[in-house]
């Protein structure tokens, strides 16, 4: 009798998806104006700071797609805010992360009524568990008590406390989240936002405008009391 031969089967290899082939838009807006405003705040602040550093990207109100497994069954909204080290600067669709070998450092979750329970449990754990986010955070703009942070620690979150000034720090990005309360785009409200570990609030687009003219007004000035009129200069 001739020995019984088997070959093993053949192994199908499946390439991933990039950015390119994946769904970037599920047509949901954002809560309220407020939601976008902030997240804007967060996000636009931080450009100046990662254009001191030679690599990094920052996004939000885009997909972030982790796994394999949740191309089928776990193809959640993505993060409101989130910042990424250590990768090449430039646009993308949606934060791929096999595609660019390496998850979020930080990620900022805006609560609402209709989301808060998610972010504070599911989205919470999967960061934890299944993306790894070495920070994240939550902040809700209409209640600027309901403010928290976690950082990973042997794979489980541990809270971030709030230090003397009231903030809480992330020791990914050295930088500290602020409650601050004021005018931004005409409306008032208490912000969150970036500022430095030396207290320093990072500027707002129309804050560095400001600022830059009042610089202009001031050397106008001592040019006048010189008796040199700047408008000849």
């Amino acid at each position: 009798m001739s020995p019984i031969t088997t070959e093993a089967a053949p192994v199908a290899i499946t390439q991933l998806p990039t950015q390119y082939d994946l769904p970037c838009d599920d047509g949901i807006p954002m809560e309220t104006q407020r939601h976008f405003m902030q997240m804007q705040m967060l996000i636009d602040t931080l450009y100046p700071w990662l254009a001191q550093r030679e690599d990094g990207y920052v996004g939000g109100n885009m997909f972030l797609y982790f796994s394999a497994a949740q191309l089928k069954n776990e193809d959640f909204r993505g993060p409101d805010v989130f910042v990424v080290l250590g990768v090449p600067k430039g646009e993308r669709r949606s934060w791929v992360v096999w595609d660019e070998a390496q998850a979020p450092n930080v990620i900022i979750e805006l609560l609402s009524e209709s989301t808060a329970t998610n972010d504070k449990t599911e989205k919470k754990q999967i960061y934890q568990n299944k993306v790894r986010v070495p920070e994240y955070f939550w902040y809700d703009p209409f209640n600027p008590e309901d403010l928290a942070g976690f950082n990973l620690q042997n794979g489980v979150y541990q809270p971030i406390s709030e230090d003397k000034q009231k903030r809480l720090v992330s020791q990914q990005l050295g930088l500290a989240l602020v409650r601050w309360q004021g005018y931004y785009k005409e409306v008032e409200a208490t912000w969150l936002r970036w500022a430095t570990l030396e207290g320093d609030l990072i500027p707002t687009p129309q804050e560095k405008a400001e600022q830059a003219q009042q610089r202009a007004d001031q050397l106008a000035a001592r040019l006048r009391e010189m008796g040199v009129n700047p408008d000849e200069v």
